[in-house]
C-alpha cells in the first residue's frame, strides 16, 4: 500500500500551550506520534512520513527526534477556524507533486492522542481493505453516556428529554443501541475522499476502529496530568513506542 502518514501540529493550541512539544512522561508529546509513524513505516512497503505545521520551533522539535521536513502550512490552514480535512489535503498534494506519487491511503496520526498501538492501526487497515467502497475510518472508544438513554438535551418548548428517541415502551442501559465516542487518535483517508469534495472526516461511507483499551485526547491540562500519571507509573496495559 502506498501510504501517507499526516502528523498534524500547528503552533497555536489554546487549551494546553505549546502541546505538542510539551514533555509528557520526559518526552515531547509529538515524539510518541513520530517514533509510531516509524515503525508504521517499517509494516508497509511505500510510506511517506509528512509534518505538518506552521510553527519553526515545532519544526525544529521534529527534526531532532528523526522527521524533517520542507512543508509549511499555508497561515490560513493553521488558523483557530481551519479545517483540519483541508490542512491535510493540501500536505496530500504537496507530498504527490513532491514525491511523483500518487498515495492509496492518507494515515492521520493525531499528536495529542498518543495512546494506540501498531495492531490497531494494522487491524484499521485490514477492515478498510475489506470494504472497498468505504472513503474513511476513525478510531473510537464504546462511548460512556449514551445518547439513548443518559444524555440529555434541551427542546423547542425548553424542557429536557433524551438527546435520542426510540419508538419503545421501555428502555433500558442494556437495551439502548450501541454508540461510540471518536478518541481522535487515527484516522484513515482513502484517496478517493479527498476528490469526492468531502469537508469532514465523517460521511455516508465511514467506518470505524473501536479500541478495546483506553484512548483519549489532550484537551485540557487535566488531561495531560491525567495520561501523564498513567505513563509514569506504568498503568497501561500495552507500551507505547
Amino acid at each position: 500500500m502506498k501510504i501517507l502518514i499526516s502528523l498534524c501540529a500547528r503552533g497555536g493550541s489554546k487549551g494546553i500551550p505549546r502541546k505538542n512539544i510539551k514533555e509528557l512522561n520526559g518526552r515531547p508529546l509529538i515524539d510518541y506520534s513520530i517514533q509510531f509513524a516509524k515503525q508504521i513505516e517499517q509494516r508497509y512497503k511505500e510510506v511517506v512520513i509528512e509534518l505538518s505545521t506552521d510553527d519553526e520551533e515545532i519544526k525544529n522539535m521534529a527534526e531532532q527526534l528523526g522527521l524533517s521536513t520542507e512543508y509549511t502550512r499555508p497561515a490560513d490552514l493553521a488558523s483557530d477556524n481551519a479545517g483540519k480535512v483541508d490542512a491535510i489535503r493540501d500536505l496530500l498534494s504537496y507530498s504527490e507533486k513532491r514525491h511523483h506519487n500518487k498515495f492509496e491511503y492518507v494515515l492521520d496520526l493525531d499528536i495529542s492522542s498518543p495512546l494506540r498501538t501498531l495492531s490497531d492501526v494494522e487491524e484499521a487497515f485490514s477492515i478498510m481493505e475489506r470494504e472497498s467502497d468505504a472513503l474513511t475510518l476513525f478510531s473510537v472508544n464504546t462511548a460512556h453516556k449514551n445518547p439513548y438513554f443518559n444524555m440529555v438535551e434541551r427542546n423547542e418548548s425548553g424542557y429536557y428529554q433524551t438527546s435520542k428517541k426510540r419508538n419503545i415502551t421501555t428502555l433500558s442501559r442494556q437495551t439502548a443501541p450501541d454508540v461510540y465516542e471518536l478518541n481522535a487518535s487515527f484516522y484513515i483517508y482513502r484517496r478517493a475522499f479527498f476528490d469526492s469534495g468531502e469537508k469532514g472526516v465523517i460521511t455516508e461511507k465511514s467506518l470505524i476502529y473501536n479500541m478495546d483499551h483506553i484512548c483519549f485526547d489532550l484537551d485540557t491540562p487535566i488531561d495531560f496530568e491525567f495520561m501523564d500519571y498513567l505513563l509514569s507509573n506504568n498503568k497501561l496495559p500495552f507500551q507505547l513506542i
